[in-house]
């Protein structure tokens, strides 16, 4: 058994979501528990190279965690043959450019969502890597959240029946900023950086739907924008110009019919910060991010609308939980694996930049709708 270390190009790891999840929950706790092992009992380990812009914020970060390499010369780190994967978690902006750089350069390249701001531009990089040659992926985290996971149970096990239709609720209240501090960067809340929840949160509703419960046909939406100013990280006022909310009408193959809302302006009144019910014919299932509850029709209730009595009974209590049977590692990490295996095995990957241009054409299709009031077909790309 022989041990290879791997170079992985990290650019935009001082961001929340590339540090968190990517960089210390994902690649760094690949090294901690030994490597990857192959199929063919070799192990690979993983030599991150961080790229960024504030060459003292990613030399602090290197320092904190003891990694050698660390530069603000993207180029120079795409030049190192060393370095075989390229990994993107910049402001989506910036995204297509660097991306482009890495292909040109061989680099299997994995990013984060969405690929890139126009659907023109994410198609562009899906032709660009098939024409290079290089492993290409999107990351697709929620798809590896345990709630989805068990969820995905319930349907490979034919729970439902015939599947009617799909209701998810996402969000929670990020702060103005003014009186407390905002939990998301101001550039989300500017149309002109690359902001709104529809670009957002559309590429993740996308693969939800299309890997659990089938092709979307056509959008409708509705986007809002509930809160007009904010405060940034400088204390200094600004014009929200994106969308901080939207209300979704998806349907899909099969006649199954799918409504999301996503909201960056509600207060939450569920017990986690997303979930799906889903309805069929012989049960009903609501998934969050870790628990998964399902009521068979055997033991479906009979409710009696009666507004002049006082409702006794406890819907939830006719609910059970779908039991783990399994250890649930982090989502990120898991798709890295797959990546790892994907490039150095040939393993199947379905969440590439093919994949990840479909969820960029749903936000696109869905700021379409609601700009022009009417429901839109999503043909195939």
């Amino acid at each position: 058994m022989s041990v290879r270390t791997l170079g992985v190009v990290m650019n935009g790891v001082t961001g929340r979501m590339g540090y968190r999840q990517h960089l210390l929950r994902s690649v760094l706790a690949i090294n901690e528990q030994g490597g990857l092992t192959l199929a063919g009992g070799d192990r690979v380990t993983l030599k991150p190279v961080l790229v960024g812009r504030d060459a003292n914020k990613i030399a602090d970060l290197a320092a904190r965690h003891g990694i050698a390499d660390h530069t603000t010369d993207l180029d120079a780190a795409l030049a190192d043959d060393g370095n075989v994967i390229y990994f993107d978690a910049q402001v989506t902006q910036a995204r297509v450019k660097s991306v482009l750089k890495a292909i040109e350069a061989g680099k299997h390249v994995y990013t984060e969502k969405p690929t890139a701001e126009s659907v023109r531009e994410a198609v562009a990089l899906a032709e660009a890597a098939t024409a290079k040659g290089v492993k290409n992926g999107v990351v697709q985290d929620k798809l590896f959240l345990p709630g989805l996971l068990k969820l995905k149970r319930l349907i490979d096990g034919g729970f439902f029946g015939r599947i009617l239709s799909v209701r998810g609720e996402f969000g929670y209240w990020v702060f103005e900023g003014d009186w407390q501090q905002a939990q998301r960067p101001s550039w989300n809340y500017r149309a002109e950086d690359g902001g709104g929840i529809i670009l957002d949160m559309f590429p993740h509703w996308h693969y939800v739907m299309e890997n659990l419960f089938g092709k979307v046909t056509s959008v409708y939406a509705k986007a809002v924008t509930h809160v007009p100013e904010r405060v940034d990280e400088r204390g200094l006022a600004y014009r929200a110009t994106a969308d901080d909310a939207a209300y979704g009408i998806f349907e899909l193959e099969g006649g199954i019919v799918a409504q999301i809302n996503s909201s960056w302006t509600v207060r939450v009144n569920r017990d986690e910060l997303v979930e799906f019910q889903v309805d069929g014919t012989h049960g009903s299932a609501v998934a969050g991010l870790r628990g998964c509850r399902f009521q068979h029709r055997a033991a479906t209730p009979k409710p009696v609308w009666n507004p002049d009595l006082p409702v006794t009974a406890r819907f939830r209590d006719g609910w059970q939980e779908v039991p783990d049977n399994a250890e649930f590692d982090n989502g990120f990490k898991i798709q890295w694996e797959l990546f790892l295996r994907h490039v150095l095995e040939d393993a199947p990957f379905p969440y590439d930049f093919a994949s990840g241009a479909r969820g960029v054409q749903l936000a696109e299709l869905g700021l379409r709708s609601s700009a022009e009031g009417r429901r839109i077909a999503v043909e195939g790309l």
